[in-house]
């Protein structure tokens, strides 16, 4: 059996809510040119035997506990077969021309290894959920033109920082070369991290604004529950320590700590001050490996400091200013519609 160019790599965790339609809109693709790989997580809610019955052709890998996303795509990915691992979260329902544009993407770009998709909201689509990822000198992470109107937003294929992971597609040659997701994260920002990898050794990434896909986002564990403050916010530390380069780094270490200490106060003051002293306070005992790791990726870094700056975003309050056009955005349209 010949191979398929596409490995679209999905991770269960308990998503019986949302597995249906994410997978029934694959089975809508335009391109059929790819295999599935369903890892689940220790899922309790039937969702196994759901797909058992409706998706017999999908190949299922299990684990009795939670290993968590990153882990979970690492093992999905070794048992891959295509020249392309698509991250697919199960609650992003990519339209039906989804992998086919991409598809058409790899062949106008043959020397990209990343694609972003252009993810809408599911509940709001004509919303934009996140437009590929953004990331700051200081660290600090963002999804580009997060609920700006889709009307409005660019439509023009650009390079962008990191592909969102909840779809994402990554030539896996380029992943196994990296290695592959950092399972010390166990989820949240991972994506970051490896496109973080793939920046230093030469790799970018394009965003494709015509491969649709309609994102739930945070089904799986709540947007801003305690789980996403503990493992977001000590994993952004890390992925900040690990990857940045070193005049980089010094020279963003002020915007870094305040950042960090903007966020303690920030969280705590909405009433998770827990949570987010935990992430913190971890982030530090986890910072000797993040240092050994650090050195390992600046030694075969081969993109030069410079490449890695004109990547990140400028402006310290960036991701803050971003609520505020959106605001505007949206008052003007309404304005438009009114007229």
């Amino acid at each position: 059996m010949p191979s398929p160019k596409y490995s679209i790599l999905i991770v269960n965790w308990n998503g019986m809510a949302v597995l249906p339609r994410c997978l029934e809109a694959l089975a809508t693709q335009i391109c059929r040119d790819f295999e599935i790989i369903l890892f689940d997580n220790g899922s309790r809610d039937h969702s196994l035997e759901f797909v058992a019955e409706k998706y017999p052709e999908i190949k299922v890998l299990t684990s009795r506990r939670n290993i968590g996303f990153a882990a979970a795509n690492n093992l999905a990915a070794k048992q891959a077969r295509g020249e392309w691992l698509a991250l697919l979260n199960t609650d992003a329902f990519p339209d039906r021309f989804w992998l086919d544009v991409l598809d058409e993407a790899t062949r106008i770009y043959p020397d990209t290894a990343m694609f972003a998709s252009r993810l809408l909201m599911a509940d709001h689509p004509d919303r934009i959920d996140g437009a590929g990822d953004a990331v700051h000198g200081s660290g600090t992470v963002w999804n580009r033109q997060h609920r700006h109107p889709a009307a409005q937003a660019d439509k023009t294929i650009h390079e962008v920082f990191a592909p969102q992971g909840a779809a994402a597609l990554i030539r896996r040659s380029a992943f196994e070369t990296a290695g592959g997701f950092d399972e010390d994260f166990f989820a949240y920002h991972e994506d970051i991290d490896l496109a973080f990898r793939l920046r230093l050794v030469g790799h970018h990434c394009l965003y494709i604004p015509d491969a649709r896909v309609f994102h739930e986002g945070s089904h799986t564990t709540g947007k801003g529950s305690n789980f996403a403050v503990v493992f977001g916010h000590r994993n952004w530390v890390w992925c900040w320590v690990q990857n940045m380069p070193t005049a980089l780094l010094w020279r963003y270490l002020p915007e870094h700590l305040l950042a960090n200490l903007f966020f303690l106060l920030y969280i705590s003051l909405k009433g998770q001050p827990w949570a987010i002293f935990k992430a913190k306070w971890h982030a530090l005992l986890g910072l000797p490996k993040a240092l050994r790791k650090r050195r390992r990726r600046q030694l075969t870094r081969t993109a030069s400091t410079r490449q890695i700056h004109r990547a990140l975003e400028r402006g310290f309050l960036e991701p803050y200013l971003q609520g505020y056009r959106r605001r505007q955005a949206l008052k003007a349209l309404e304005q438009d519609e009114a007229g």
